[in-house]
């Protein structure tokens, strides 16, 4: 890129992650030394070193859902969970696979046609949650995860649905297709304006916390307008999460109306997902025909 990085620092550690071209070494007094490397990249990082990725359980993934944009969210029922740990047994990343949704965007767009309910359950499975320590993050482990573990999820098809693969490739890194993005509905748009006109953050939203302490300042009209933008949504199975399997319009509307600011905080953050545009993902097994 026809540009240097220059570090200082006395943890002689790093020398071997930083694989410098030149190395610079300043000894007590006037003792200096001086050597140059190939310019090379270093594929690996150390901290990589050691580690193994098994099959986990669902209690691997509680040790990290606090690390996780949806960690307020109970992910759907797994599949099959594999965990990456230290070799003192420490689990620091691991990645949910979970039964298929029946319809989703992108699905027929990849398959180029339409799978029966019957052969979505048996043939696809999807990627619901990776979650690493962020200590172990930006050195190639998310890829890793997801790399080494798409044979293992033992079914033809494995999907997902991401935010952040619009900034992050990791899932693509790892040999997943990118089919398709769709863009969230016009009134969830609208319902998160609403919310910005009042003084909300966009990118802090998602934060149950967050949300609580604002809506704690809101007046009697302003609390009226949020529920009112939330019922024009039309959204109210995804902002509910209550399990229901096709509420109305009325029946969320005297819901939202019965909810205390903490569970309004959390409708808001649910909103925030909805509210973010989302990349279809896929991958084919080449080994498995059927």
């Amino acid at each position: 890129m026809g540009k240097a990085v220059l570090a200082a620092t006395t943890h002689t550690d790093l020398f071997e992650d930083l694989a410098p071209s030149v190395h610079i070494h300043k000894g007590w007094g006037k003792r200096l030394g001086i050597k140059y490397y190939p310019n090379r990249k270093n594929e690996a990082c150390s901290v990589a070193r050691g580690l193994r990725i098994v099959e986990g359980s669902i209690e691997d993934y509680k040790r990290l859902a606090e690390f996780h944009y949806r960690s307020s969210r109970h992910p759907p029922p797994p599949l099959k969970v594999f965990a990456l740990k230290r070799k003192n047994g420490e689990t620091v990343g691991v990645i949910l696979y979970s039964w298929p949704p029946a319809n989703v965007f992108g699905r027929r767009q990849a398959l180029g046609k339409r799978l029966p309910l019957k052969e979505v359950n048996q043939k696809v499975a999807s990627i619901s949650r990776v979650v690493l320590h962020p200590k172990y993050r930006s050195i190639g482990l998310g890829v890793r995860l997801v790399k080494e573990t798409l044979p293992l999820a033992g079914r033809r098809y494995v999907e997902t649905i991401a935010v952040m693969a619009r900034y992050n490739p990791f899932f693509e890194k790892a040999g997943m297709e990118k089919i398709a993005e769709r863009k969230p509905d016009k009134p969830i748009l609208q319902a998160v304006e609403t919310l910005e006109r009042m003084g909300f953050k966009r990118y802090l939203l998602t934060s149950v916390d967050y949300n609580f302490e604002r809506l704690q300042s809101l007046t009697v009209d302003e609390l009226r307008k949020i529920k009112d933008a939330l019922i024009r949504t039309g959204q109210y199975k995804r902002l509910m999460a209550t399990g229901k399997a096709y509420p109305k319009r009325e029946e969320f509307k005297r819901w939202i109306e019965n909810q205390d600011l903490h569970a309004i905080a959390n409708v808001l953050s649910r909103l925030a997902v909805l509210a973010e545009t989302k990349v279809y993902l896929f991958w084919k097994n080449p080994n498995l025909q059927v």
